[in-house]
C-alpha cells in the first residue's frame, strides 16, 4: 500500500436538489479519506461543480459556476459532474482547457487523485455528520426515476430507479448515529420507487420497510426529503404513524391543482386525489406540516387554471411552497407544447411566492406560545448575544439566545415571535454535546 498523498486543496460548488447535496458530501468524505483537505475556493487546486439541469436557469447557473471556477486564483482543475454533465458533457468540456467532465459521481474521487498524480489508496473515510458536514445527516437510498412527467429532464439525466440495498442503508445509518447524528433525512430522486431487489417476494423491502428498519437503529429523528402523493399509501402512513422518530413534516409535490394541467403533465392523479392523500397524512400524523412544489405557467395553463392552483394551495394550508416558473427542456414532451407568455409566467410565479410568504407566516404563528425541540445547526454572535439556530420536527427554522448549546444538540425552545422568515424563541433545557471529534476532522470546512 502506498503512503497517503500530501493534502490536496478541494472545494465544492453544489447546485440543485438535496440528492446533489448528499452526493457532494459523499464525494467530499471519500476525498478526505484519500488525504484531501476542504478549503476555500481561493486555495483550491480542484473545484468540483455538481450541476443541475432541471430548468434552463439551472443550466445557466451551472455554466456560470464553471466559468467562475476556471478563473480561480490558483488556476484550479475544474471537475464537473451532476445532471447537466450527463446531458451535455461536450458543451461543458468546451468551456475551458482545465475543465474535466465526469458524470459518474462514484468515479470523482479516484479521478481527482489521478488528475493530480497522487496516491489513490483510500484511508479512513469520516462520517458525513458534524465537524463541517451537515448536522441533519442526509442518506441517499435511491436514484433515478421512471415517472417521465412531461416537463422533466431528470429521468433522462439520472436513468431508471436504482435502490441502495437495505443492509448498506442500515450500516451507514449506524455509522452516522455512532458519529453523533440526531436526525437522518432519507433522500432520493423518487424514494417511493424504493425496492431492495435482493429481498424479493412477500418480504421485499419497500420504503415503509426502510423507515421501520432505520428507526429501529435508535436514531432520534427521521424524515423523508420528498415523497410523491400516490406513494402515500395506507401502509406507508401506518408505518409513519407508528414510528415516534418520524418528524411531523412531509414534502409532497403538487405541481398544479387543475386536473387538465395535471393530465398534460403526466402526473397520474387529480387534485381531489391529492387532497385525499394529504387528509390521510394529517390523520395519520397529527400536526404534520406539509410543503410542496408548484410549477407556474405550464404550457397551455389558463388564468382560471392558475387561479385554481393558487386557491387550492391556500385551502390545503401548506406550510411552504417551492415555486418554479415553467422552463422548457429540449427532449421532453412539454418542450414542444404551446408556451405561456414569459411575463404571464413571471406574474403567476410572483402570486404563488406571495402566497408562500403568507402560508409560512400562518404556519409559524400557529405554533407561537408552544415549545419545540430544535436541532441546533449553527451558532453565531450578533450584537454581543450568542444565538443558536436550527430546525424543529415540523420544519420551522428557529433562532434563540443561548449561552452554552453547541451544534448537534437538541434544545427545547419556547416559540415567541415570527420575524423575517425565522421563528424567534427562548431556550429552556439544553442537552449535552453529542458530536464525537476524530483527528483532523474538526478542521474540515466543506463548501457545498
Amino acid at each position: 500500500m502506498t503512503a497517503p498523498a500530501a493534502r490536496i486543496g478541494v472545494t465544492f460548488k453544489t447546485l440543485g436538489c438535496k440528492v446533489n447535496q448528499v452526493e457532494s458530501e459523499d464525494i467530499a468524505a471519500e476525498l478526505l479519506g484519500r488525504g484531501a483537505q476542504l478549503v476555500s475556493e481561493a486555495d483550491a487546486a480542484v473545484v468540483i461543480v455538481n450541476t443541475c439541469t432541471v430548468t434552463g436557469e439551472a443550466d445557466a447557473k451551472a455554466r456560470k459556476a464553471v466559468r467562475h471556477a476556471i478563473k480561480g486564483p490558483g488556476s484550479p482543475i475544474v471537475v464537473v459532474t451532476g445532471c447537466l454533465a450527463a446531458i451535455d458533457a461536450e458543451g461543458l468540456a468546451a468551456l475551458g482547457d482545465r475543465v474535466v467532465v465526469e458524470a459518474d459521481k462514484g468515479l470523482i474521487a479516484p479521478r481527482v487523485a489521478e488528475l493530480l498524480g497522487v496516491a489513490a489508496d483510500q484511508i479512513a473515510v469520516p462520517p458525513r455528520v458534524g465537524n463541517g458536514f451537515r448536522t441533519r445527516a442526509q442518506l441517499k437510498i435511491e436514484d433515478g426515476c421512471d415517472a417521465y412527467c412531461t416537463y422533466c429532464i431528470v429521468p433522462y439525466a439520472r436513468g431508471v430507479p436504482r435502490s441502495t440495498p437495505l443492509d448498506e442503508i442500515l450500516a451507514e445509518t449506524e455509522r452516522l448515529v455512532e458519529a453523533g447524528a440526531r436526525e437522518i433525512v432519507l433522500t432520493g430522486i423518487n424514494v417511493g420507487r424504493y425496492r431492495d431487489e435482493a429481498r424479493s417476494g412477500p418480504g421485499a423491502a419497500d420504503l415503509a420497510a426502510v423507515i421501520e428498519a432505520v428507526a429501529a437503529t435508535g436514531v432520534e429523528r427521521l424524515r423523508l426529503s420528498s415523497v410523491e402523493p400516490l406513494d402515500l399509501s395506507e401502509r406507508l402512513l401506518a408505518v409513519l404513524s407508528a414510528t415516534p422518530a418520524f418528524c411531523e413534516h412531509l414534502h409532497v409535490p403538487l405541481q398544479s391543482a387543475d386536473d387538465e394541467v395535471l393530465c398534460a403533465m403526466g402526473r397520474g392523479y387529480t387534485a381531489e386525489q391529492y387532497a385525499e392523500r394529504i387528509a390521510a397524512a394529517r390523520e395519520a400524523l397529527p400536526g404534520v406540516a406539509v410543503t410542496t412544489d408548484v410549477i407556474a405557467g405550464f404550457p397551455g395553463e389558463t388564468d382560471a387554471q392558475a387561479d385554481a392552483t393558487l386557491h387550492f394551495c391556500d385551502e390545503i394550508g401548506f406550510a411552504r411552497l417551492h415555486v418554479f416558473r415553467f422552463s422548457s427542456r429540449v427532449g421532453t414532451p412539454a418542450g414542444s407544447m404551446r408556451a405561456v407568455d414569459p411575463h404571464v409566467r413571471a406574474g403567476r410565479a410572483a402570486a404563488l411566492r406571495a402566497l408562500d410568504r403568507r402560508l409560512r407566516q400562518r404556519h409559524a404563528e400557529s405554533r407561537l406560545g408552544q415549545t419545540a425541540d430544535v436541532l441546533v445547526e449553527r451558532v453565531s454572535v450578533a450584537e454581543g448575544a450568542r444565538l443558536v439556530q436550527g430546525t424543529t420536527r415540523d420544519y420551522l427554522q428557529v433562532r434563540a439566545g443561548d449561552a452554552s448549546s453547541s451544534v448537534g444538540e437538541i434544545l427545547t425552545v419556547r416559540l415567541e415571535r415570527y420575524r423575517d422568515g425565522i421563528v424567534e424563541g427562548v431556550a429552556e433545557q439544553p442537552e449535552a454535546p453529542v458530536f464525537r471529534d476524530t483527528p483532523e476532522q474538526g478542521k474540515h470546512v466543506p463548501r457545498w
